[in-house]
């Protein structure tokens, strides 16, 4: 998959009972309330594929009758949360929305005790560095610092990836009991990206055994083609990852022998400096 074919961030595929105890579904309670969720639906309907929708392709994309979607769109649009042309009548998202992203960023302890630190590793490397978290089966990117050398101009902040074959997602995975682990690999649509991806649960978990092995993951060509990663997992005081720091390289400027074991050492010392410091303030 070349850049030009990445969407700014992968669509979710979970369900509303994500996060939810096992064999409990929220969504049965008296306190779900089911009109919240069809407006997240009516949002999320605008993945990044195009930029406006029509009505009729809201309803398709959402299933709700025209006179449901009316409304949807209506109320959503009143809040201004979607802008409608007045030439084509269709509509898309609102820079409202982007306050939410503005809100998160700033008030996130993760990403202000993981900014420093970024930002020297990227004037350390001249690479870019990035902040990710997982959030069900993907990683998002909640912090990237670019250079001069970025590989990828099409990954920015919000962007999500599949956490099973990224080197971020894979340092966060290893730091998971197996179960849990088990339990995002049948949740996750597991394919094959480029030739090098490693896509079969058996091999994966096989992989995350060494990872806690050897303290960092390492991934060459298995999202984007010549796209070259090594991450560590910030953690938390119990030891299991919130987050994870990583270098992403292009092909052409890496030289195996000198940076891989430079890149890894950069991303541990990295990762556990900001580990340590959360692990000092829940002390």
């Amino acid at each position: 998959m070349s850049p030009a074919q990445v969407k700014p961030a992968r669509k979710r595929t979970a369900s509303a009972t994500r996060g939810a105890k096992p064999g409990i579904d929220p969504t049965a309670s008296s306190l779900y309330v089911q009109s919240v969720e069809k407006a997240m639906k009516v949002l999320t309907a605008f993945d990044g594929s195009k930029r406006q929708l029509s009505l009729s392709e809201i309803a398709a994309l959402t299933d709700f009758d025209m006179s449901a979607t009316q409304r949807f769109t209506f109320t959503l649009a009143a809040l201004g949360y979607l802008l409608k042309d007045p030439d084509s009548r269709k509509y898309e998202l609102s820079p409202k929305l982007v306050d939410f992203t503005y809100h998160y960023l700033i008030s996130n302890e993760l990403v202000s005790r993981a900014t420093p630190y970024l930002q020297q590793l990227g004037s350390e490397t001249e690479e870019a560095t990035n902040l990710t978290v997982l959030d069900d089966t993907d990683i998002v990117f909640v912090l990237r610092i670019v250079s001069r050398n970025v590989f990828n101009a099409h990954v920015i902040t919000g962007s999500r990836l599949p956490a099973y074959c990224t080197a971020p997602g894979l340092a966060i995975l290893a730091t998971f009991q197996d179960g849990e682990v088990e339990d995002i690999l049948s949740r996750t649509n597991l394919v094959s990206f480029t030739p090098s991806t490693v896509y079969q649960p058996r091999k994966i978990k096989e992989r995350l055994a060494q990872i806690r092995k050897q303290g960092y993951a390492h991934t060459e060509d298995e999202y984007f083609v010549a796209d070259i990663s090594t991450a560590a997992a910030v953690t938390n005081a119990h030891g299991r990852g919130i987050g994870a720091v990583n270098i992403a390289v292009a092909r052409a400027r890496w030289q195996a022998d000198r940076d891989e074991k430079r890149f890894a050492d950069l991303v541990i010392s990295t990762a556990s400096a900001i580990s340590t410091r959360r692990r000092m303030d829940q002390a």
